[in-house]
């Protein structure tokens, strides 16, 4: 019987031949990963066990991202915490205020997740590198303890769902799109514990940033995993990244799936998330008037450069509706000073933005934008469940760069053909 990509990985990380779904396996890891929220409660649980060492201090990856620069005393001391033990075990890959980024967006950048690998990290959007071609998926705090000490955690072999795309997309359309497209199609559980294999002649015509963004919100349909094949594009973004030997995985032709959903790209039209859940969604030209209070750009899921440039040529030379606040957050510091370079940082503060250092912030109703009680927001983060935000009866209506961009003009729910013809 042959194997999907997600499975090949795992059976080789797990050293025999082949595995099937419902298996239980251990697997040696390449990489774990944590926050400044997760990794404090991993940190205890390794003391607690007694473990003396990291299995590979190259391995283990900390970045201080979700409430830093510090917003109160707890996040000052769960980040001390993370700086104690990196220097502790002298971790290699430790991000702090000046050098972090949001994680999911500073990993690939840094070369420091690559094809082939198998990544674990405290954190449900782990599963952002299978943009890569890697299988990696978000664990407990717990799992990440045990990970960072033996280099090693066991998976159940997941069932996988064959994506396969054709066509190219149209302007204005992007990933976030085409994933709030595909959860709207088979809801938050549609893929429970599977593997999303995207595949198809459609993988061609999405950008590095396209399938970074889709691969992330795999979650957002109960999925274990998302993935990508590995092709020219994948090289292209490795290349000058990646200096260490990796491994290309192909599903196999009689691979087992548990279901194929078919995704024309071309047909495919900016699309919104409605309150309160990733699936709720319905093509913005349908979404009717809604005011809304605040705008978001940014997140692990659309804070890259292109989302940078997509929010950029909307807002340039145009002003944000007044009864609307708009947070735009660069991914990392190597996004923010790109943007400086272009010119986006200037446009998004012309336009009446504020600009924030990386962080997740907003996304989890942390800081840098928590909304009060029944405020509206378009946000390009990846989860609008009920108080996310802020207050219980605040609005979240999840979209991409360009919709949230023109929905900051018109002061609400918006198509960027409204703004731009």
């Amino acid at each position: 019987m042959g194997m999907t990509m997600s499975q090949k990985i795992l059976a080789a990380h797990a050293g025999v031949e082949s595995v099937s779904a419902g298996d239980l396996i251990m697997a040696d890891l390449d990489m774990v990963l944590g926050n400044d929220i997760t990794s404090p409660v991993a940190i205890h649980e390794f003391d607690r066990e007694g473990f003396d060492g990291v299995f590979d201090k190259t391995k283990v990856t900390m970045v201080m991202d979700h409430f830093t620069p510090n917003k109160d005393i707890k996040a000052a001391v769960q980040c001390a915490e993370c700086r104690s033990f990196a220097k502790r075990f002298d971790i290699d890959n430790f991000y702090d205020v000046g050098d972090m980024g949001i994680e999911h967006a500073l990993l690939p950048e840094k070369g420091l997740v690559a094809a082939g690998e198998l990544i674990i990290g405290a954190d449900s959007h782990t599963c952002t590198y299978g943009a890569l071609g890697a299988f990696s998926t978000g664990v407990g705090s717990t799992d990440m303890a045990a990970g960072m000490a033996t280099g090693k955690t066991w998976f159940k072999v997941p069932e996988a769902i064959k994506v396969n795309l054709t066509g190219s997309l149209k302007r204005f359309v992007s990933g976030k799109d085409v994933i709030l497209h595909l959860i709207g199609l088979i809801g938050v559980d549609g893929a429970l514990y599977k593997s999303l294999e995207f595949t198809g002649e459609g993988v061609k015509a999405l950008s590095m940033d396209d399938r970074l963004c889709i691969a992330n919100m795999a979650i957002e349909a109960g999925a274990k995993n998302g993935i990508f094949p590995v092709d020219d594009v994948t090289l292209a973004y490795m290349n000058g990244r990646v200096t260490r030997p990796y491994n290309i995985y192909e599903a196999d032709e009689d691979a087992v799936y548990s279901d194929c959903i078919d995704i024309d790209l071309s047909a495919v039209r900016p699309t919104v998330a409605f309150p309160s859940l990733p699936s709720n969604t319905k093509k913005v030209s349908e979404a009717g008037d809604i005011t809304i209070d605040q705008v978001v750009i940014g997140s692990c899921t659309n804070g890259r450069i292109s989302d940078m440039a997509a929010a950029a040529e909307i807002l340039k030379g145009r002003q944000r509706a007044a009864n609307v606040r708009v947070i735009i957050i660069p991914a990392t510091q190597k996004v923010y000073l790109e943007s400086l370079k272009r010119g986006y940082i200037e446009t998004f503060i012309e336009a009446g933005a504020v600009v924030s250092t990386p962080t997740c912030g907003p996304c989890l109703g942390g800081h840098m934008g928590v909304l009060a009680a029944g405020e509206k927001c378009v946000s390009t983060t990846n989860r609008n469940f009920v108080g996310r935000m802020g207050d219980v009866s605040s609005e979240v209506y999840l979209a991409s760069a360009a919709v949230a961009a023109a929905s900051a003009i018109k002061g609400r729910l918006a198509h960027p053909e409204e703004v731009l013809s």
